[in-house]
C-alpha cells in the first residue's frame, strides 16, 4: 500500500500556472493496468490498478504528476475515467531543453535522457502510439525505460536534471512557464481527442454530394470531377491530360506554346487559356475529395465525433501538428458539419491579429502598443501610418514579419520602419541572426533549429561569384525563417498559455465544458447551452491571464473574441 502524500495548504506558482507546493508524484505505467509510482518521502512501489490509484490521489491531493510521455499514458487513463489536473511531461520538457541547448534531433524519451546523464549510448525514440494501436490497458514501456534500472528512479533523476538545466538559463521563470504550459497542452491534446469535435456525418455527406455528386465506386472520380476532367481535355483540343498529375498539366500547356513553372493555382491564374477555369475548379474540388471526402469521413468520424491525433509542439515554432486527419486544415466549407449537440453550444474564440500584436509586445514599441488598443489592429495601423488604407497597412505588417520586399512591399515596409522603428528593428535583428547562422528564441525560450553543416558550407565565401551569390541567397532565406520564428513561436507561447489557463478554469466551471479544438490562435469549447456565457467569460479572462504571464510588462492588447453558436460555420 502506498501512503498518501501530505497535503500542503496554499500553492506556489510558476509564471502564474498553479504548481502544488510539495506534492509531485512520479508514475511509470506497467502492463495489464499496473504501474510503478513514487510519492514524496517514500520509496518507489508497484500498484496493481494504476488508474484507480491515480484517480483516488487526484481527487484527494491534486498532485503534479510526473510522466515519461503523456501521449502514451493519458489516453488510457481517460478511457478509465481519470482526468489529471496537472503534470510534467518529461519527453516534452526534454524536447524543449534539447532545442534550447542547440541539440535538436536527439531522442527525448526517458531512456535516452537517463543515458545522457550517464554518458551512455542514447536509445532512439520509439514510434508514436497511433489511435489504432492505443491499448485499452497500459502496455509495456516501449523502450522508454532504461534496461535494468528502476524506471521511477530514472524518471526522478531526469526530472532533477531538467530542473537544474532550467534553473541555469538566463530567464528560468520563462522557460519553466513554457515547460509547464507544454505539459498542460499535452493533457489538453489527449482530452480533445478523447471528447472529440462534434461532427454531423449526414451534413458532411450532403455537402460532398452537392459539391461532387454521389459517392463514386472505388477507383472512379466523383461525377463533378469527371465532368470537369472532360472540359479540361476539350479545352486542350481533346489531347490526353491527367488533371491530377501536375507534370501532365505542365506538358499540356507546353504543347499549347505556354511555358509554366508549375501547376500551382497561383501560377495558373496568370495564364490566359480556356483550360484554366475548369482546372482551378477541379483542383479545389479534388482537394476536398482527397483530403476530406467519404474515405476521410469513414476513417475519422465515429459516433458523431471527429477525433484527430494532435502532436503537441509538432512544428519547431511550437505550433501543433496532427498525425492524420488534417484537423488543422479543415476547409471552411466543412465547418457547417461541426455542430453542437442538442441543448449544447460551441463557444468559438479566436485572437485578433495575434502575430502583429506579439511583435509589438516583444519589441516594446510604445507607439505600436497605442495602435493595438483597438480590436482591429490593421485599421488602426492604417489610420496612423497609411492614410487609412487597411490593405496597405496589412501588406506592410506582413512584410515586416515575413521579410517580403517585392512589389509594393518594400516601400510600405519603409513607411512602417519610419513610424515604428523599434518593432521593425526587432525582427530585422532576428533576420540578421539567422543570416549569421545563429539561433533565435521565442519570448518563453523556444529555440529555432540551427542551420545545417551543409548550409554553413554553402554560405561560406569562396571567391566564385556564382557560388557566393547562391550562398548569400541561402543566408537571406534562413534569415527570413528566423525573422518570422521569433514572432510565430512567441505567438504559440501565448496561445499555449491561453489553452493551459482555460483548461484549468473550465474545470472550475463544470466538468461538462470541454475544449474540443485548438488551432494556433483559435479555440472551441463544447458546453451545455446554459454554461455558454460563463465559458465566454472564462475565455476572455484566460486571454488576459495568458498575456500577463507571457508579456507581463506590455501595454499591447490581446483581444480574444468569443461567440456562442450552434454551428462552427456561424462563428465568422
Amino acid at each position: 500500500m502506498v501512503t498518501p502524500c501530505r497535503r500542503v495548504t496554499g500553492e506556489s506558482t510558476v509564471g502564474g500556472l498553479p504548481q502544488n507546493a510539495v506534492v509531485r508524484v512520479v508514475v511509470v505505467p506497467g502492463v495489464e493496468g499496473a504501474g510503478r509510482v513514487q510519492v514524496p518521502g517514500a520509496a518507489p512501489v508497484d500498484v496493481p490498478d494504476l488508474a484507480a490509484w491515480m484517480a483516488d490521489l487526484e481527487a484527494r491531493e491534486s498532485p503534479r504528476w510526473v510522466l515519461a510521455a503523456l501521449d502514451e499514458a493519458y489516453p488510457t487513463l481517460l478511457k478509465a475515467g481519470v482526468r489529471l489536473g496537472r503534470c510534467h511531461d518529461l519527453a516534452l520538457a526534454e524536447g524543449i531543453l534539447l532545442a534550447f541547448e542547440e541539440r535538436p534531433g536527439r531522442p527525448r524519451n526517458l531512456a535516452a535522457a537517463w543515458a545522457r546523464l550517464r554518458g551512455l549510448p542514447e536509445p532512439p525514440d520509439p514510434p508514436p502510439v497511433t489511435r489504432a494501436g492505443q491499448p485499452a490497458l497500459f502496455e509495456a514501456d516501449r523502450g522508454t525505460t532504461p534496461s535494468g534500472v528502476d524506471p521511477v528512479s530514472a524518471a526522478v533523476a531526469v526530472l532533477a536534471e531538467q530542473e537544474r538545466r532550467i534553473g541555469a538559463v538566463a530567464h528560468p521563470d520563462r522557460l519553466r512557464l513554457l515547460v509547464a504550459a507544454e505539459s498542460a497542452g499535452g493533457l489538453a491534446a489527449a482530452e480533445m481527442s478523447h471528447h472529440g469535435l462534434p461532427w454531423r456525418a449526414d451534413v458532411h455527406i450532403g455537402l460532398l454530394t452537392e459539391m461532387l455528386g454521389p459517392r463514386p465506386a472505388t477507383g472512379n472520380r466523383p461525377a463533378k470531377l469527371a465532368v470537369l476532367a472532360e472540359r479540361i481535355i476539350a479545352a486542350f483540343g481533346g489531347k490526353t491530360i491527367n488533371p491530377d498529375h501536375p507534370a501532365s498539366i505542365v506538358r499540356a500547356f507546353a504543347r499549347e506554346g505556354i511555358e509554366i513553372s508549375s501547376a500551382r493555382a497561383w501560377v495558373l491564374k496568370e495564364v490566359d487559356h480556356p483550360a484554366v477555369a475548369p482546372l482551378l475548379e477541379y483542383k479545389e474540388l479534388a482537394r476536398l475529395w482527397v483530403a476530406h471526402g467519404w474515405s476521410w469521413l469513414d476513417s475519422w468520424v465515429t459516433a458523431g465525433r471527429f477525433r484527430p491525433e494532435y502532436v503537441v509542439g509538432g512544428v519547431v515554432s511550437g505550433r501543433w501538428a496532427t498525425r492524420g486527419g488534417a484537423a488543422l486544415q479543415l476547409p471552411r466549407a466543412l465547418r457547417t458539419a461541426v455542430r453542437a449537440d442538442p441543448g449544447w453550444s460551441l463557444v468559438v474564440a479566436d485572437a485578433s491579429q495575434l502575430e502583429p500584436r506579439v511583435l509589438g509586445a516583444l519589441s516594446g514599441d510604445e507607439r505600436f502598443a497605442e495602435v493595438s488598443a483597438t480590436d482591429d489592429l490593421y485599421t488602426s495601423l492604417a489610420a496612423d501610418a497609411f492614410a487609412g488604407d487597411r490593405d496597405r497597412a496589412k501588406i506592410a505588417m506582413l512584410s515586416a514579419m515575413y521579410g517580403g520586399t517585392s512589389g509594393e512591399a518594400g516601400p510600405l515596409l519603409a513607411v512602417l520602419r519610419k513610424r515604428f522603428p523599434t518593432a521593425v528593428d526587432y525582427v530585422e535583428q532576428a533576420a540578421r541572426a539567422g543570416e549569421d547562422g545563429r539561433v533565435v528564441r521565442s519570448r518563453l525560450g523556444r529555440t529555432s533549429p540551427p542551420p545545417t553543416d551543409a548550409w554553413r558550407e554553402r554560405t561560406t565565401a569562396t571567391g566564385d561569384e556564382a557560388t557566393d551569390r547562391a550562398g548569400r541567397q541561402a543566408a537571406r532565406d534562413w534569415g527570413r525563417f528566423t525573422r518570422n520564428f521569433v514572432v510565430q513561436a512567441s505567438a504559440a507561447d501565448w496561445a499555449l498559455a491561453v489553452l493551459a489557463t482555460l483548461r484549468r478554469r473550465l474545470a472550475g466551471v463544470s466538468g461538462d465544458a470541454h475544449v474540443v479544438f485548438f488551432q494556433h490562435d483559435e479555440v472551441l469549447v463544447h458546453c451545455p447551452r446554459e454554461l455558454a456565457e460563463a465559458v465566454m467569460r472564462e475565455i476572455t479572462e484566460s486571454a488576459q491571464e495568458a498575456s500577463s504571464l507571457v508579456f507581463p510588462d506590455t501595454a499591447v492588447r490581446f483581444p480574444l473574441q468569443a461567440h456562442a453558436v450552434e454551428c462552427y460555420a456561424d462563428a465568422k
